[in-house]
């Protein structure tokens, strides 16, 4: 059964799951669909083309699916994703993406906090953590288990790596990798994610060999492309080494 309050008004083409509930004065759209056991707290607006999944919860005032900010913008069917158990929280809004891409995409098991902004054609991994007032801008790339810290800006087309941490306030101009804190301003290396990792299960000896693969490239007389080569040359692949240096061959912006 579903709960659905009178004076919320749902589009009769979408498709609410079961056990959902609508509270007071929300608005679903036209083409919309919203997965089982999902909460839509009081004066959501839920946009067209938005796919909400299973287990979420999205809370006062939160606009979800609205169209990009964007002037190439024209109109076109594109898609606004969110995946499982990810929690919206009071006054976010996310968009969904341009002919560009396509879609917006927020993982499963996400955060985002209040007055978050999603941008277009923006897509953010599992697990993810968007704190209280952080700006992406659009076509960023967050990877799985990252942490955005409060009131952070994210300049468009950077990417931000899996479990990395960025302090709050920060400016992020250029690419985070994977497995960092970033801090400082301008943004900067300010050593490996620690507690993070140890947190999500990473052995002793995986965390010693991503802090040594970090002191090659921030801290010895290599530049960039040379610290790559000397990392290939010096140490076993394994998903962690590969996954830092996959990061750092797409990178286009610039790593901090």
């Amino acid at each position: 059964m579903n709960k659905i309050h009178s004076s919320a008004i749902i589009h009769p083409n979408s498709k609410i799951g079961k056990n959902v509930e609508i509270g007071p004065f929300s608005i679903v759209e036209d083409n919309v669909t919203i997965g089982d056991n999902t909460l839509i707290g009081p004066n959501v607006l839920i946009k067209s083309f938005s796919y909400v999944g299973e287990d979420c919860k999205i809370f006062n005032g939160a606009v979800v699916g609205e169209v990009p900010m964007d002037l190439k913008f024209k109109g076109e069917k594109s898609k606004l994703i969110i995946g499982d158990r990810t929690t919206v929280r009071e006054f976010a809004t996310l968009h969904r993406g341009t002919i560009e891409r396509g879609f917006t995409q927020i993982g499963s098991d996400c955060l985002i906090m209040s007055y978050g902004h999603i941008a277009h054609d923006v897509i953010i991994g599992d697990n993810v953590i968007v704190s209280i007032s952080v700006n992406i801008a659009g076509h960023v790339e967050v990877d799985d288990f990252a942490i955005i810290g409060g009131c952070t800006p994210v300049h468009q087309f950077c990417k931000i790596g899996k479990y990395a941490f960025i302090g709050g306030g920060r400016l992020v101009l250029k690419d985070v990798p994977p497995y960092i804190l970033a801090s400082g301003e301008p943004l900067k290396f300010a050593g490996i994610n620690v507690v993070g990792l140890r947190r999500k299960g990473f052995s002793l000896n995986s965390r010693k060999k991503i802090k040594e693969i970090y002191n090659i490239i921030y801290n010895s007389e290599y530049n960039l492309s040379q610290a790559v080569k000397y990392i290939k040359e010096t140490f076993n692949e394994d998903n962690e080494l590969k996954t830092i240096l996959d990061f750092i061959k797409r990178s286009e912006r610039g790593i901090v």
